[in-house]
């Protein structure tokens, strides 16, 4: 997301924990290349470390934003998520079998934290009277089981906590949105799929292969690229919007070139089987 808004022209503020503060997995993008590459395709890239589970972290840096832009905001997107890093064979288990502390794992810094970082930006909307827009990264899992009960509960949550918001502030002219990707291809996926390491009740090989055709990472950032240049955003806020959907409406595909046809049941069927 971050690097197609950089394509598109925008300064990007890009937020993660500090790498002397977390375990590092050199095979994966650093915040560094990532800030790098949104200002090589044309945008302006910003590094800040943030803790997400820290609210005076989150406080400062709505803070260091608004100090380096007069006030200006014009799009947030709440897509931080703790969870990714979580032992994989922890999403093949039932709720009684994991540790209660799952729950906080999964909706601290991923749910939790995009209530929070929306209170800061929302003020930043509502005094500059400029309108905005706030995309809440959720997931199908919102709207049927998957993976665990903890993560099927917080998405359903980051889905109403958009549209709430979106009944707020609508009034001032303000985007919510909820989005869901389908399938993605990211680089922790890819790695844990051919480690063997996800354990969703689905063969290892078709599991590979429904990731190989999944949407790239980038595909989301498109559908918010589009948004945010839509004058008519408005007209959808509240909503759930799917990003295959988003791409039929507004013409854009995959970086690869391929139109995306999601497949909701797919991963749910296999699991309840």
């Amino acid at each position: 997301i971050a690097l197609q808004l950089g394509e598109a022209g925008a300064k990007v503020y890009v937020t993660g924990r500090d790498p002397k503060n977390k375990k590092v997995d050199p095979s994966l993008p650093s915040l560094e290349q990532t800030v790098n590459e949104i200002t090589q395709r044309g945008g302006q890239g910003v590094l800040v470390y943030v803790d997400h589970a820290d609210d005076s972290q989150v406080k400062a840096l709505f803070e260091k934003v608004a100090s380096e832009n007069n006030g200006q905001l014009d799009i947030l997107i709440n897509n931080a998520y703790a969870a990714a890093e979580a032992p994989p064979e922890l999403k093949g288990k039932k709720f009684w079998e994991a540790e209660p502390s799952l729950w906080d794992l999964v909706n601290n810094v991923g749910l939790r934290s995009h209530y929070v970082a929306s209170v800061y930006a929302a003020r930043l909307f509502v005094k500059n009277n400029r309108g905005g827009l706030i995309v809440n990264v959720s997931s199908f899992g919102g709207g049927q089981y998957l993976f665990n009960v903890a993560y099927g509960v917080g998405k359903a949550a980051v889905d109403r906590l958009a549209a709430d918001m979106a009944h707020e502030l609508k009034p001032h002219k303000v985007t919510v949105v909820s989005l869901w990707p389908g399938s993605v291809k990211t680089e922790i996926m890819v790695r844990n799929a051919n480690e063997g390491k996800i354990n969703v009740g689905i063969p290892l090989e078709e599991l590979k292969k429904i990731i190989q055709n999944s949407e790239s990472v980038e595909y989301s950032g498109k559908a918010v690229v589009a948004l945010a240049t839509d004058p008519n955003a408005l007209n959808k806020t509240g909503k759930i919007l799917r990003t295959d959907e988003l791409g039929r409406e507004y013409g854009f595909k995959d970086i690869d070139g391929r139109e995306i046809t999601i497949d909701a049941n797919r991963w749910a069927n296999r699991q309840k089987s």
